[in-house]
Formats: structure tokens, sequence, C-alpha cells
């Protein structure tokens, strides 16, 4: 789950918009490493490019719609849910129109092609946003919240509540993506009768049928006005007096409304542009207060682009101290790694204690003891050299040596007591023995220093 991942292969889907009623069709393509989801109205003369992020967000209305300029593109959410759920990072997205297609009201015609194509895997880190704190947001006016809490995985949480006879309280939850298929991808957009008029008043659901959403009928009024409800709708007219749900297909579930208010939920999160480690606990929630809390969580990404590595010092590391010497022909006082705490074929994290015993305090400096630059890029390099071990046949004959130094930059002092998380992450494929890495080291949540380098993998001697 470490690696980005894209389709393997294009697939097509073609239907009518909810809101517009215009025919559509959207094209989904396989994506570089690091490109995200951006959404092409090829439609258009200058075929426009629209990013999938929450800032591009103008209006929430039935819908999220993402804009650039005048040019917009709505009821992406759908599909953005099946992307994400299925860990997809990267995808081109072109669409001949102003909406992606409604299909059935839910998100299960693209979850069946992107079953149908393949995942592949992409040569880079995926790069997860991990909640280190709880976050909150609230609407009094509404009553709509949405809290997200530290977890290792992604998981939601759901509650709607409205004020009605057939749709009351309901509860939704979803603690593994791998469940999205069987659980919330067949669950439908829905509306009441009640809404109707009002929403063909502001221009929306030209395209809404009894075939593509949850139809509810839950407050009796006038036959004469039902009847005219029907006649806008395209459908023979029913009794007035007999409550409930009125669209072609019944329930899938009971609570079906709500599994589809969790569907939006990740479809609105897809936005903020990388996977989320935490669990959403959302009361009420609507595109509206979804928009604003994947905007906060933009801001929080902008202010903190790297994250520390998450350091837990009672689990046992991957790679002990002994094991270490096994491997680094560094020996005191010039090992600078405690602990390999994560290590894969393309990114490690480590761990160095930083002692007042350590012999570079007793000249830098006496008074005000400051570890120096040089050596907390060594102790990055030295990870990096263990991650650069993996790709040689037999380790215990060669070694790793520096080749290249770049964009180095100290943003911190480290002084005795502190404790250095670094990750070192293979930036370029390995070539002819050389491998390019990108560094960052951390005290706690606090970004201390990083650098580009170079590694080189040479047989001893």
């Amino acid at each position: 789950m470490y690696k980005q991942k894209t389709l393997k292969d294009s697939f097509s889907l073609s239907g009518k918009g909810l809101h517009t009623g215009l025919d559509l069709k959207v094209t989904f393509k396989p994506a570089p490493a690091d490109y995200g989801y951006k959404i092409q109205r090829i439609d258009l003369d200058s075929q426009p490019v629209i990013e999938a992020f929450a800032e591009n967000v103008r209006e929430t209305q039935r819908g999220t719609v993402l804009f650039k300029g005048n040019t917009k593109v709505s009821t992406v959410e759908h599909a953005l849910a099946a992307l994400y759920a299925a860990g997809i990072d990267n995808c081109h997205i072109e669409v001949n129109g102003p909406e992606f297609p409604i299909l059935d009201g839910s998100a299960m015609e693209y979850v069946e092609n992107i079953q149908r194509v393949g995942i592949r895997e992409l040569d880079a880190l995926k790069d997860f946003y991990v909640v280190k704190n709880k976050i909150e947001v609230k609407d009094e006016t509404t009553g709509s919240s949405i809290i997200l809490l530290p977890d290792n995985e992604f998981s939601v949480n759901v509650l709607i509540s409205y004020d009605s006879k057939i749709l009351n309280n309901q509860y939704a939850s979803l603690d593994d993506m791998k469940d999205f298929p069987a659980e919330i991808a067949k669950s439908r957009t829905f509306v009441f009768v009640r809404e109707i008029e009002p929403l063909l008043g502001v221009g929306l659901i030209k395209g809404g049928d009894l075939d593509n959403a949850i139809v509810i009928y839950e407050r009796e009024m006038p036959q004469e006005r039902y009847d005219k409800i029907c006649d806008i709708m395209g459908v023979p007219k029913m009794d007035a007096t007999k409550l409930g749900y009125i669209m072609h297909k019944p329930l899938q579930w009971d609570n079906e409304p709500a599994r589809h208010k969790l569907l939006d939920i990740i479809g609105d999160l897809a936005l903020v542009g990388k996977p989320i480690k935490g669990r959403i606990i959302a009361t009420r929630p609507g595109h509206t207060i979804n928009n604003k809390f994947a905007r906060i969580l933009r801001k929080n990404i902008k202010l903190n682009d790297v994250q520390a590595p998450a350091y837990n010092p009672s689990v046992p590391p991957v790679l002990n101290h002994e094991q270490i010497l096994a491997i680094m022909p560094h020996r005191f006082p010039m090992l600078l790694i405690d602990k390999v705490i994560t290590l894969t074929d393309l990114y490690a994290e480590g761990v160095k204690n930083v002692t007042n015993g350590e012999i570079f305090f007793t000249g830098h400096f006496p008074e005000h003891p400051i570890m120096p630059g040089v050596l907390i890029i060594e102790a990055m390099a030295q990870l990096g050299g263990m991650l650069a071990m993996q790709y040689a046949e037999n380790p215990a004959e060669y070694e790793a040596l520096f080749a290249k130094i770049d964009n180095t930059r100290f943003r911190h002092a480290v002084v005795p007591g502190d404790t250095l998380l670094m990750r070192v992450v293979r930036t370029a494929p390995v070539r002819h023995g050389m491998l390019a890495l990108k560094g960052y080291t951390f005290v706690a949540e606090k970004l201390v220093a990083e650098s580009e380098f170079m590694v080189q993998i040479i047989k001893k001697n």
C-alpha cells in the first residue's frame, strides 16, 4: 500500500447528466506518479484541465462542482469515491460536458470498471496525510459536524438525521476500504419529492428520474400538485395519499441513504489530494461541510508539506542496533543510526537518539552544544545506505558511499536529548549502482533538516 497506483488501462462510461440532462461520456485513463486526479473538458476548444482539489470547488448544492475560471464540471464525487477507495492516486479523466453522467445514482459502475481494467503500481511513494491530532468542523446553523481522529487506516462513520416520517435517523460505517465495493458503492443518491420543484426552479436535476435516485415521498400534498411533479419527471401519476419510497428499484439496505452520504464524504475528501490515515466521524454531513473540511486539511498539508515518521518506541524495530552493525561498516563514533523502523524498496525510516555523551559536543560547542549539520546529513546518508544495500546481490561484499549532495537546508538546531526521526525516499530508479534519494530529519513533528543526495553502491576494495 505504500506505492502510488493508477489504472492499468482506460475505460469509458456514458449516460445522462443528473442536473443538465445531457448525454455525456466520461473516460478514465492511467496517469504517471504524482499526477493526482485531473479532469479535462474535451468538449471545449481549449480543452481546459481542472485539478481535483478542494479549493477549486465553488458550488455544493446537490453535488460537488469544480471550477477553473468559468469552466466547470459537476457531479464528480461518485467517481472520485470509487478511485479513492480503490487506492488509485493518479488518474486523468476526460468528459465531454459540464458534468459526469449520473448512471444509476451510485458509484458501482465506476467500481466494476476499475476492477475490470485493473490497477497498476507505480515506482513512487504514496504520500499519506497522517492525522496526528483531532480536527473538528461544525456548522451551528445546520447541526452538521465532521471530526477527524488519529488512526492507522482510513475509516468513516456517518449519522444522518431528517425531520421525516420515512427517513429519520440512520447510521453507516466503513472500517476497511476493501469493503467499499460490497457495502457502499451500490448506494444511490436520494431526494425528497418536496425538493424536486425548487431544484428544477434553479436549473438542477433535469436528468433525475426514478431509475437514478432514491425518491422519498414523505409529506402528503394535494393530488393536483403531485400529478404535476409526476408529469415533470415523466412518470405515471401516483396516489398522493400513499407515502414512502417511490423509485423503481427498492432499497438495497434499510440505511442506504446513510451509506450514500458516506460515499459522498469519501468522494469529497478525495479532493484533499492525499490518502488519509484517520477516522472520520460525520454528523448530518453534506457537500458544503465536506468541502469546508477538505479545505482545512489542504491548508494543513500546505503548512506541513512533509510529515514526521510515526514512531512508537514500544514497537520492535525492523533492524535493531546489532543488526545494523552486521550490515554497516560504520562504528562509534561515526555510526549515527540506532534503529531502522521501516525498510522497503522505496523508502526507509530510522531513529537516532542524540545524547549528551556524543563526542562531537565536546567541541561543538562546549557552552552551547549543537549537533553539526554535516552529521545530520551523514545520519540520513547512512539510512540511505541501508536502503541502497537492498539492491546489492550480496550486501556483505558491497558498501554505499556518498556521490553527491544537493539542495540541503537546516531549519532548526539539534541539541542533546533530541530524538532524530529520519526518512529517506528513493526518487528515481537505481541505475549503474547509483541511488538518488531525498532525506528528511525531524525532531518530534518539526522538520530540522532536508537534503537531496546520491549514494553509490560499490564492491569493497
